[in-house]
Formats: structure tokens, C-alpha cells, sequence
């Protein structure tokens, strides 16, 4: 007898987890070619057959006022959600991609009503709001961890993990081909190269782009000769623009949509904001300032929750400060610009580093679409 197709459920509330659960659902369809996987995302899982019956961007907010602003809109959707996945066509198994605020409140309900429930990306407990364990033991029969210190954490509180292994390490190479991407961008092949990333969010934009382009101009006095590049998020490509041209930065400018890889691979160095953004820097071996801006009473709120002092994910995992960091109201253009141009005066340094981040992507290169659907299995098997 033929089998039966298996239905997934998933929801991924940004462009980092619209990435991730595109990587994720191109290993499980080898499991499962008939897989009917529907729920809340974005381009990337669309590419892979995925229904969206929302647009992952919906979930795109950060920080705790910006939340409050879209919390009637964001629980609206959760709640039309979970009636329609409790309904007769039930998932075999809900993934929840990241977006913790919004995903373990979720699949708590889910798995209260018997829905198996698989949180892929273990919530960062180990840098802060560690007191999301025992949600996290309430909500999901298994945890896929990206970063492999992860289980045993996990296990001490008597949860089910699996570490599969960061999927950006096996799609990002060991050995990026800066010429060819340079070829591929248009730019020129010894010219500097900044590239300029100021989130994927719209609240990460109206905080940082104006800031990291004032940067840019102030780089661009002293140095005429640099190039800037800006992978812009489709969505937010007019907002980038506009704060290209309040900063008065036209010349050696360039905005792409998307192409975000073919950036890093091309760039001498990199502004970024702090996210998933700077994890794919490092595996893509580049030197980078990190900043952050936000709302100031959601600042004041995360930092009482903070657990270690860094915030940029190869300061984390480095477990010190291996690149800089600039939040709030450090984020100054002055205090960028200037991180930036230390960056280019340092070729050992810049040396030094890429060995790190080298011995970084070998330690999360694992088979994560092959892991990650073996734990999937088995937790559909129990």
C-alpha cells in the first residue's frame, strides 16, 4: 500500500528562520517527497513547496515596545493558527523555527492536544533569559540545537535534544572565493570593499541604517577610494535607499536586493547588525564591527536579562571579544567608521581571526538536513 503523506507544519518568523527552515525542509523532502508542509514563512521555504498561509515578516519584530506596538496583530495570527492546525487536518508535526516568543506558547498548546512538536534552534538560555527553560520543557517533545554545547544544557533540565549542526556552515564554504564574487557583484577586484548590513528587520533599519551610513560617509572623507555594498531585504530596499541618501553617501555606493552571501564573500570587512547576520560573516572568514540600536526601554528591559557580556554570536561562541562591539548609544558613526578603518590597517590581525572563525565553521559543519531528520523520525516513531 502506498503511504501516506506526511503533513508538517512550521512557522519561521524572520528572514534567519525563513533560511533555516528552507536548508531544513530540502533535507526532510529526501525523507518524504510527498511532505505537504504549510504554516508561516517566508521565500526561502517557498522555493521548497512550502504553503505560507502568512508571510514570515509578519513575525519580524524585535524588542520589547516594538512587540507591544504589533502584539493585537501577532496573537491574532497565533490564535487563527493554532484553531486551524487543531482542525481535521492536523500536522503529524510542528516545527517551530526559532521565534521563541511567539513559537513555545504554540506548540504548548499543540502538544496539550496531542500535536508532536519539534523546536528547531534551542532558544539562547546560555546568554540570556534563562528562564525559558521550563517553557521550552513544556512546550517542545524535542529541541534541534544549532550550536553543539546545547544538549547536555538541555538534558540537565530534562529535555530531549539533538545537536544537527549549524545549516550555514554546509551551504557557506570553507574557503569563500572572494575574486569570484566580486566578478559575479560587478565590483572591482583591488578595490576595498565594506559591506554594510543593517538588519533584516524594519525596526533593525530606522535604528541603524541612518547610523551606519553616516559611518560610511565619514570612512569615505578619509578614504575616497572605498566601496560600499548593502544586501537589502526586498521588503525593506526603499527604507535602505532613503537612509543611503539622508546620509548624503552616493558615490562608491551600491544597494542589492538580497544577495547577501555574495556580499560577505566579496567584502574586506563589514558593519553589521547583531543577529544571525554576523554568524554567517564568520563563516564566510570576515572581519566585522558589530552594532545594535534599539527602542531605549526595550534596551533597558534585555540587558537586565543578559547573562554574559557579549551580544554578537562569534563573541559568543569565541566566549570573548574577538570582534567589536557597539550598542546603543555607542553606535555612534564616529566610533564605526573608526572600528572599520582598524580593520583594514590590520592584515595579521585580520589573519588571526579567519583562523578562529575556520576552526568555528568545522566544529557546526555537520549533515544537518540528514540529523535533523533523523530526530524527526523518531520523535513521529514515539
Amino acid at each position: 500500500m502506498a503511504q501516506v503523506p506526511k503533513r508538517f507544519a512550521l512557522v519561521a518568523g524572520e528572514a534567519s528562520g525563513d533560511l533555516l527552515a528552507g536548508l531544513l525542509l530540502g533535507g526532510v523532502r529526501q525523507r518524504w517527497p510527498a511532505l505537504h508542509a504549510c504554516g508561516i514563512g517566508g521565500p526561502q521555504m517557498a522555493a521548497q513547496g512550502f504553503e505560507a498561509w502568512w508571510p514570515s515578516d509578519k513575525l519580524a519584530v524585535r524588542g520589547y515596545v516594538e512587540v507591544l506596538r504589533h502584539y493585537r496583530e501577532i496573537v491574532g495570527i497565533r490564535d487563527r493558527l493554532r484553531e486551524r492546525l487543531l482542525g481535521p487536518d492536523r500536522p503529524d508535526v510542528f516545527i517551530g523555527v526559532d521565534a521563541p516568543d511567539f513559537n513555545l506558547d504554540l506548540e504548548a498548546a499543540l502538544r496539550e492536544r496531542g500535536v508532536r512538536t519539534v523546536h528547531f534552534v534551542c532558544p539562547s538560555i546560555w546568554a540570556w533569559r534563562a528562564e525559558r527553560v521550563e517553557k521550552i520543557r513544556r512546550s517542545a517533545d524535542h529541541v534541534l540545537c544549532i550550536f553543539p554545547f546545547e544538549p547536555d544544557l538541555l538534558a540537565r533540565h530534562g529535555i530531549a535534544a539533538t545537536y544537527v549542526g549549524h545549516p550555514l556552515a554546509n551551504v557557506i564554504p570553507l574557503q569563500p572565493d572572494r575574486t569570484a564574487a566580486r566578478a559575479h557583484l560587478g565590483l572591482p577586484a583591488d578595490a576595498q570593499v565594506v559591506a554594510v548590513l543593517p538588519g533584516s528587520r524594519a525596526s533593525e533599519v530606522q535604528y541603524l541604517a541612518r547610523t551606519f551610513f553616516d559611518a560610511a560617509v565619514r570612512m569615505q572623507r578619509e578614504r575616497p577610494g572605498l566601496h560600499f555594498v548593502v544586501p537589502a531585504v526586498p521588503a525593506l530596499r526603499e527604507r535602505i535607499d532613503a537612509a543611503a541618501r539622508a546620509a548624503g553617501l552616493r558615490d562608491g555606493l551600491r544597494v542589492l536586493t538580497g544577495q547577501s552571501h555574495a556580499v560577505l564573500a566579496a567584502c574586506d570587512v563589514t558593519l553589521i547588525a547583531s543577529g544571525t547576520a554576523t554568524l554567517e560573516a564568520a563563516l564566510f572568514k570576515r572581519p566585522m564591527v558589530i552594532a545594535y540600536d534599539m527602542n531605549w526601554l526595550s534596551w533597558q528591559i534585555m540587558r537586565r536579562k543578559q547573562l554574559q557580556p557579549w551580544v554578537g554570536l562569534p563573541n559568543i561562541l569565541s566566549g570573548e571579544f574577538v570582534v567589536p562591539e557597539f550598542l546603543q548609544d555607542a553606535a555612534t558613526p564616529e566610533a564605526l567608521s573608526r572600528a572599520v578603518l582598524d580593520w583594514l590597517d590590520a592584515p595579521a590581525k585580520i589573519l588571526a581571526l579567519q583562523q578562529r572563525f575556520d576552526v568555528l565553521h568545522h566544529a557546526l559543519r555537520r549533515d544537518t538536513a540528514q540529523l535533523a531528520t533523523d530526530a524527526i523520525e523518531k520523535v513521529l516513531e514515539s
